[in-house]
């Protein structure tokens, strides 16, 4: 009998061409494979990064300088397509799309829930380590929340007339350095329900809506040049007109009122140059 030398592995590159709601590869890898192996011996080791069974497999394989080819036939030799360094095998799953499992997709998937009786009673939770460090709610020298709210507003309050914050004055955003001076004019001063408190007193929102009286005070500005994130509204509640883009809400003390005329095309290549 003839010797026969072992046939060198050969690096390809596997592809998994069948993703659920999605024309894209789920992924993309380099394996080697030994040009001997029977289609099915290949399918059974594609099974393990496919998660498609051998029986539902159908293998596309691209050598490079050759047309696309199927590899059919369970018992031929894969070495019989002329693969080489540097093809691919597209792994294609002939199964009904309701047939697939999909691991990506945790709509129906059951999930565990803790009661929230059991979390306050564990000991290594982070719930826990705020209790121990009296952190947060938990400090007894915390304000409430109804306080800490008053007490922004009051700050809130003290801004705006520290400030001279009013409707219809000039007034940049801080910080602002040139070229990138974000100016406009002030068209509303006020509580807006519809931004989320963050911060101290936010719990109140959990409980309902919080009282106009212990709302933060926002400062809207139309802005000269479309740098901003809505058009004067917020959450559909509208507090000023604008074009779109063109409005801001920030906190009074990002705002600095003043002589900020509007910027033109000369007064922009100057703070440019002065940047530069």
């Amino acid at each position: 009998m003839a010797f026969q030398p072992t046939p060198m592995d050969i690096s390809v590159q596997i592809t998994n061409a069948t993703v659920a709601r999605s024309s894209e590869p789920a992924f993309v890898t380099e394996r080697r494979i030994t040009p001997t192996w029977t289609v099915l011996q290949l399918k059974s080791k594609l099974e393990t990064m496919t998660g498609v069974p051998p029986s539902s497999q159908r293998l596309l394989v691209k050598v490079p300088g050759r047309p696309d080819q199927w590899a059919d036939g369970d018992e031929r030799i894969i070495g019989e397509w002329g693969i080489v360094k540097g093809s691919e095998i597209e792994v294609h799953d002939t199964r009904p799309q309701t047939m697939r499992v999909n691991f990506t997709d945790l709509s129906s998937v059951e999930k565990y829930e803790l009661p929230t009786e059991t979390y306050e009673n564990l000991s290594n939770s982070v719930l826990a380590w705020k209790k121990n460090q009296k952190l947060g709610r938990f400090d007894p020298n915390a304000l409430s929340p109804e306080e800490a709210l008053r007490t922004q507003v009051q700050k809130d309050t003290n801004e705006v007339v520290s400030k001279g914050i009013a409707v219809s004055k000039r007034a940049i955003i801080l910080p602002s350095s040139p070229p990138h001076i974000r100016r406009g004019t002030i068209r509303f001063v006020g509580p807006v329900p519809s931004i989320p408190v963050t911060g101290p007193g936010r719990e109140l929102e959990k409980e309902g809506e919080i009282p106009l009286e212990l709302q933060p005070i926002w400062v809207g500005i139309e802005l000269d040049e479309p740098t901003g994130k809505n058009d004067g509204s917020v959450n559909g509640k509208r507090y000023f007109e604008c074009l779109d883009k063109c409005g801001a809400f920030v906190k009074p003390e990002k705002i600095e009122v003043g002589d900020f005329p509007p910027l033109d095309l000369d007064d922009e290549l100057d703070e440019l140059m002065e940047e530069i």
